[in-house]
């Protein structure tokens, strides 16, 4: 095999080389069945079993609770913006959001096409540098639930410490950190993630949701936008993405060889110290958008002084084989996304390229 990439991009993003290769001897003949997961009926046994075991491995990585149900949906996180309110928005309540940022700002969007919505905290006034102290947040009687967003995949923002919303069920959008570290699943009504960050390929995304949640819903909801549909049918009402349902499989096991959500955190921890220690002994050449307390373990964001030279160090970055390093076109800059699937070395390689820019361009 020739040389792989350095694979920095946001999503969809790196995958653990060991889950491609398995991924690629079990793809003609699942398990010895004589057919592709591909192929397969989602009625039938090999791919229940398979349901089961990813929504077990789910529980057992992340310490799911009893009381909590996890669900393989379709659309993506964006289609989850909608199905929240839809589902738990009900008239005379108010839907709060904490504002960190771009995705934030995509699920406040569609809140807002189904019923009230509140600003309960946001750090736009800080250019979305920080997550702001949600430490006093003050939430009216009516609120229907409180939504943040994990981590900030486009900015760089990644909460510390989740808030405490007492009564007032939480909702965490963590599309781009789940399993990157542990949580206390318990303190959130519902989690939700598109898997192509940290989690597989695109074209699933597990939900996990608190069953209470599921006592009161709309009965007008569009029957594949109810949760209560995919609960009811243990994520099987229509035809499931089967392949990337498999390779969230694969991925969850491999996590789980490799130490389980502690040993991720412990990796990430020390891969993004390469590249912050890179930007913060620069001496100015290279600037973090984010501040140190929010800066995130899975996207590092950084400026240069000028966009010419933000260009020459991306155009020779790709000419060295590193991938993804272009910031989003809605903010510009640069990004290095650092999900649980990219190698220690991959980060070292990219902080040894920053210093040698850095030499040369000074």
């Amino acid at each position: 095999m020739t040389k792989r990439a350095y694979n920095f991009n946001a999503g969809p993003a790196a995958l653990p080389l060991e889950v491609l290769q398995k991924a690629q001897e079990e793809f003609v003949d699942y398990r010895g069945i004589g057919m592709s997961i591909m192929e397969i009926s989602h009625r039938s046994s090999q791919y229940e079993q398979l349901n089961e075991e990813t929504q077990a491995l789910m529980k057992e990585l992340m310490g799911i609770p009893d009381g909590y149900k996890v669900l393989f949906l379709q659309g993506g996180a964006s289609t989850q913006f909608a199905m929240i309110p839809m589902n738990f928005l009900k008239p005379g309540t108010v839907a709060q959001y904490v504002h960190t940022g771009s995705w934030a700002e995509k699920a406040i969007k569609e809140a807002k096409l189904f019923g009230e919505t509140a600003i309960a905290a946001s750090s736009e006034a800080d250019k979305f540098t920080r997550i702001p102290d949600l430490s006093d947040m003050q939430l009216p009687a009516n609120s229907a639930y409180v939504h943040i967003t994990s981590n900030e995949t486009i900015g760089g923002a990644q909460y510390r410490q989740y808030p405490n919303t007492g009564s007032v069920p939480l909702i965490g959008d963590l599309s781009s950190d789940i399993l990157c570290r542990p949580i206390d699943v318990s303190r959130f009504a519902m989690i939700y993630a598109g898997a192509q960050k940290n989690l597989g390929p695109s074209g699933v995304t597990v939900v996990i949701i608190r069953e209470d949640m599921l006592a009161d819903i709309p009965k007008n909801i569009p029957t594949m936008l109810s949760y209560s549909t995919h609960a009811k049918n243990n994520s099987l009402y229509n035809t499931p993405p089967a392949y990337s349902v498999y390779m969230v499989n694969l991925v969850l096991h491999w996590i789980k060889e490799n130490g389980g959500a502690e040993a991720m955190e412990k990796r990430n921890k020390e891969k993004t110290a390469l590249l912050y220690d890179a930007i913060d002994k620069s001496g100015g050449f290279y600037r973090g958008v984010v501040e140190p307390d929010s800066r995130s373990i899975m996207n590092v964001t950084f400026r240069m002084q000028d966009e010419e030279l933000e260009k020459k160090f991306v155009k020779e970055s790709e000419q060295q084989g590193f991938v993804g390093l272009k910031g989003h076109r809605s903010v510009g800059g640069l990004r290095a996304s650092t999900y649980n699937a990219v190698p220690y070395e991959a980060c070292k390689a990219l902080a040894d390229f920053m210093d040698d820019f850095r030499r040369r361009n000074s």
